[in-house]
């Protein structure tokens, strides 16, 4: 189950979701409207993992927060998890998610860098967020993932190494390292896309250097106990993503709020990108989007080759994309044993590219 929170504090620079600042009244309409969504819903199956994302579902009331969870099936769930912008919690909330429920919590640190940070429009330091983990782990919330964004502005080598520096200091269970995409829905990509300045565009590193402190990451993660199990997220053993687990195996889920979507094996579906327009959907007032058929055959390789243990393909796929498989291995982006194809080190940055190759055949 994913459950979407998309009111922020403030919009990241980089971000391209649809969430962000909006009036407080708002709020209370949203969670209304969420409540209402998930009590109209019929479970077909019962739920293993519930995620919190967002914007900043964090911040929000912990009343409304204990509402919504015991609308839902499936407690005590394998894995809960809640999104958390650094120096967001506080002890009392830190033991109220355990008492929810929630055992997991990824927090946005995106840098540990300060002028870094200011840049990307978020006010934490490196202090705050290993106080944030202090209080997590004195909270019995033990299982937490720390995200970092390779490729913001003014970030160099030394400063990439500082970030990892810090994330081995603090020793996370989970860590996902993204690499920052330019998109003319962030105020940062559509200044990039405009050649302009404003945000530090003039200093956001080139395609080679962002690659590089990925593969930065990579190694040094991977020395550190958590190795790379998916092209953005890294884990110990025993610590990968059960909720990201069931997107990338093509698993049933289930997405309630704004921009939410959701997979039956059949079709997807999604709601309303916009909070307003949510708001609107669930009272009667709009239509909801229609549903788009799924390709499990196509959509198996674009997903499942995300994961470092690759997919192993039926007789039939391994005739269907022979050429494209034998071209990509002959690159060097692909490798198979024993039957399993999986991303090779070379093919993972290049992995859109792959992807493409398994669609429309």
């Amino acid at each position: 189950m994913y459950i979407a929170y998309p009111f922020c504090a403030q919009k990241c620079t980089f971000c391209n979701f649809e969430s962000g600042v909006f009036p407080r009244e708002m709020e209370a309409r949203y969670v209304a409207a969420l409540e209402s969504e998930i009590r109209a819903h019929v479970w077909e199956w019962r739920p293993e993992t519930v995620y919190l994302g967002g914007g900043t579902p964090g911040n929000l009331d912990l009343n409304g927060l204990r509402a919504i969870l015991a609308l839902l099936p499936g407690r005590p769930w394998v894995e809960a998890t809640i999104e958390a912008t650094p120096g967001s919690i506080t002890p009392k909330k830190a033991r109220a998610w355990a008492e929810c429920g929630i055992h997991r919590v990824s927090l946005g640190v995106q840098s540990f860098v300060d002028k870094e940070i200011r840049r990307a429009g978020r006010k934490h330091s490196a202090q705050t967020v290993a106080a944030d983990v202090r209080l997590l782990r004195e909270a019995g919330i033990r299982n937490f993932n720390i995200d970092l964004i390779a490729g913001l502005s003014g970030q160099t080598a030394e400063s990439w190494a500082e970030s990892l520096d810090w994330v081995e200091r603090l020793e996370p269970p989970h860590v996902s390292v993204y690499m920052l995409e330019v998109d003319a829905d962030s105020r940062l990509g559509g200044q990039l896309l405009l050649r302009g300045a404003l945000y530090g565009a003039k200093e956001v590193p080139d395609d080679d250097e962002v690659a590089d402190f990925y593969e930065t990451a990579v190694k040094r993660l991977a020395a550190a106990g958590i190795p790379r199990y998916e092209i953005s997220n890294f884990a110990r053993p025993g610590f990968e993503s059960r909720h990201n687990m069931k997107y990338w195996k093509l698993e049933p889920y289930v997405g309630f709020g704004s921009d939410a979507h959701s997979f039956d094996g059949r079709a997807r579906r999604g709601n309303a990108e916009t909070p307003a327009e949510y708001i609107d959907q669930q009272a009667g007032r709009a239509p909801a989007p229609p549903p788009v058929q799924a390709r499990p055959d196509e959509e198996r390789f674009f997903v499942g080759l995300r994961l470092m243990a690759g997919v192993r393909p039926t007789a039939e796929e391994w005739n269907r994309f022979d050429q494209p498989i034998r071209d990509l291995i002959d690159l060097g982006l692909l490798e198979r044993e024993d039957g399993i194809l999986r991303l090779t080190s070379r093919g993972v940055p290049l992995s859109n590219q792959v992807f493409q190759e398994f669609i429309d055949l």
